[in-house]
């Protein structure tokens, strides 16, 4: 398994604060850092109750990110609907979903070897 670097961790740390700035729901930290070929390191998974809210966290995880590690996400997709939106940082890929997207894909269940971290507010 590889181990997480000191930006990796500076990065989780930035996403997970950028989204309870917004009252993001239920947020997730599943670690793939075990299997070969998975396309990060970390997923990010959270809710909101409204399309606002959405793009609300999504705008609070870029601005966070970049003033707390001067980092853009590589790659932004859903913001025209903003029922699930996704940001690239390479390592970490954050998902913010509409709440009954989140329950209809059920990304969770997908990588259920995975190690899951429920994020609290209290960021250490």
């Amino acid at each position: 398994m590889k181990q997480r670097s000191d930006g990796t961790k500076v990065l989780l740390k930035s996403v997970v604060k950028g989204i309870f700035n917004k009252k993001g729901l239920n947020v997730l930290k599943i670690d793939l850092r075990k299997f070969e070929n998975s396309i990060a390191d970390y997923f990010v998974i959270c809710h909101a109750n409204s399309v606002t809210q959405v793009d609300a966290i999504c705008d609070s995880v870029e601005d966070t990110v970049r003033i707390d590690t001067g980092e853009k996400p590589f790659h932004v997709e859903g913001l025209e609907n903003c029922y699930w939106v996704l940001l690239d940082y390479g390592d970490v890929v954050v998902h913010i979903f509409l709440e009954e997207y989140r329950n209809f894909y059920s990304l969770e269940t997908l990588w259920a070897d995975a190690n899951f971290e429920e994020m609290t507010d209290k960021i250490k």
